[in-house]
């Protein structure tokens, strides 16, 4: 009878030469052919498996699709899963079904047998549905956070860092430290863009935001024992001081993973129950183009004619998130040549770009944007984004700006593309300032993208639409991605006049709709048309 590895060769998923080459790696690492053939990625797991279940006579099945017994998974320690990379499904009392990724490999069954005194029966599952569940059921670092309690008793890690002389001591524990890396190491991997820890009267939650969304984070119950451990690393990694607990603080970190760094940006703020601290992650470098943004070709086409132009001021307005930054970011890589001298004033600096002089405002030495403005301009730049025009001085001296010679880039929180010219007048700026330096107001927001691995199509009233049904790749959510949505309000004749009669946002609006300029729900319902979001995500942004 011809061994699983002579059929995978006949139905042409392995060749001879990549069999021979298998096997010799197995010989020198000491290992089955089962693991060389994956280690080595000479064949896919998930193609690999059923065959090898089925000579083995063993079963072979999908972890995301199996019902897993709470009474299993209390069976067995993260310690003993994580070790041998096993994870627990069925448990009766008398027999343990286990899922394993070799089934050569039987030292994990004769280990669990010896410690529960119970048969084990093995199924077949792939690596990487066995990491998901672990991390599903286990939570995140569980093996890491067991074996930190089993060498601190709980009573020591609940009260050492309430002494300060303690707190350096634990934070830099190996320990700690890994269990920090596994929970960043795990959110950076699914796409996360900031991770949120908080404390509760009950314990403590880890929540991260994928796509613009907050999702829990799988962790085990009692690394609330090691919440303070936890805080005082993550303020370590970040130059803040690990004894005051009473005030906010700002730090940043850099990390590596991989070939890839990422800037982390941390906020610490006191609360009810303990610190709450938000990382955001920000890749060290990223390459911005306007082509990228998810614009249409008529707003991208506008946005370039814009950022063309020698003078004048460009605002993008939308709440925190709504990826105004990123827009002023690609702006300035299009502007960014030899010839022109480009300065930032941001708050934040997000990401550095080759070439720009950008500078950090800081309020608590009094380095302001109304501040810092004024001396920048003695340095002669072509074109200065200020990161954000948020009171009547830092507005007039950009609109000044504007008015000598430059090309200004800025950014307002306002609702909609009208709502900026009304923010202005508020701010006490003149009307005849805003219609003539103002060359487009653009509102914009953040729609999820449907995900290309699980997009299917459906039907409503006669039209074709279509959803992410759900898979690994997405994480379930069916999106994957986001692009924006925008509405442009150009100050053309029209609309200038409205504002030298401080109009307001709704009669602004009127005018845009007069002059056929799209909405933001008009965008974002083209885009749906396009199969690119959902109905759902647009109306989770915008207001219809």
């Amino acid at each position: 009878m011809a061994g699983f590895e002579d059929i995978l060769v006949e139905k042409g998923l392995l060749s001879d030469a990549q069999l021979g080459a298998a096997r010799e790696r197995a010989r020198a690492n000491r290992e089955s052919l089962v693991a060389a053939l994956v280690g080595g990625q000479f064949v896919d797991e998930a193609e690999l498996l059923p065959v090898v279940a089925e000579r083995q006579h063993m079963r072979f099945v999908r972890l995301s699709e199996e019902a897993v017994d709470d009474a299993a998974v209390r069976a067995l320690t993260a310690k003993l899963v994580s070790h041998y990379s096993v994870m627990p499904i069925q448990y009766d009392g008398r027999s343990l079904t286990v899922a394993v990724s070799d089934p050569f490999d039987i030292a994990a069954a004769e280990d669990i047998e010896t410690n529960l005194g119970c048969h084990v029966e093995r199924v077949l599952a792939c690596r990487s549905d066995i990491r998901e569940a672990l991390h599903r059921y286990y939570g995140v670092g569980a093996e890491t956070v067991e074996r930190i309690l089993a060498e601190s008793p709980e009573r020591e890690v609940l009260h050492r860092p309430q002494e300060s002389h303690d707190l350096d001591q634990q934070a830099e524990d190996a320990s700690v430290v890994r269990l920090v890396n596994q929970l960043l190491h795990d959110a950076i991997d699914d796409r996360a863009t900031d991770i949120h820890f908080e404390a509760h009267r009950d314990g403590v939650s880890i929540r991260r935001r994928i796509d613009g969304v907050l999702y829990d984070m799988s962790v085990p119950r009692n690394i609330r024992h090691l919440y303070p451990a936890i805080i005082s690393r993550i303020k370590l990694m970040s130059h803040l001081d690990i004894v005051e607990r009473r005030l906010p603080q700002d730090g940043r970190s850099r990390v590596r993973i991989g070939s890839s760094e990422y800037d982390l940006r941390v906020s610490v703020v006191p609360a009810a129950h303990g610190e709450d601290v938000v990382i955001r992650i920000l890749p060290a470098t990223m390459l911005f183009d306007l082509g990228d943004l998810g614009f249409s070709d008529h707003h991208r086409a506008l946005l370039e004619s814009y950022v063309a132009r020698p003078h004048g001021i460009l605002f993008v307005t939308g709440p925190t998130g709504s990826g105004k930054s990123t827009t002023l970011y690609a702006c300035l890589s299009r502007l960014n040549t030899r010839s022109r001298k480009i300065i930032t004033l941001e708050d934040p600096v997000e990401y550095e770009l080759h070439g720009i002089t950008q500078t950090q405002m800081n309020p608590k030495i009094g380095l302001t944007f109304s501040r810092a403005l004024p001396s920048m301009l003695r340095h002669d730049p072509d074109v200065m984004m200020v990161g954000e025009v948020r009171d009547r001085e830092t507005a007039e001296i950009a609109i000044q700006t504007a008015m000598t010679g430059h090309l200004v880039l800025s950014t307002l929180h306002t609702n909609d593309a009208a709502g900026g010219a009304v923010r202005l007048g508020d701010m006490g700026v003149d009307p005849y300032l805003i219609a003539s330096t103002v060359h487009v107001f653009i509102a914009q927001r953040l729609v999820r993208v449907i995900c290309r691995h699980c997009k299917e199509s459906y039907e409503a009233d006669g039209q074709t639409l279509y959803r992410g049904a759900g898979c690994k790749a997405c994480n379930g959510s069916g999106y994957h991605g986001r692009v924006a949505i925008a509405e442009f309000l150009p100050l053309l004749p029209e609309i200038q006049s409205l504002i030298l009669e401080r109009a307001s946002a709704a009669q602004l609006r009127t005018a845009a709709d007069a002059l056929d300029m799209p909405t933001l729900a008009d965008d974002g319902m083209a885009k749906v048309a396009q199969g690119v979001t959902t109905i759902e995500e647009v109306l989770r942004v915008t207001t219809l």
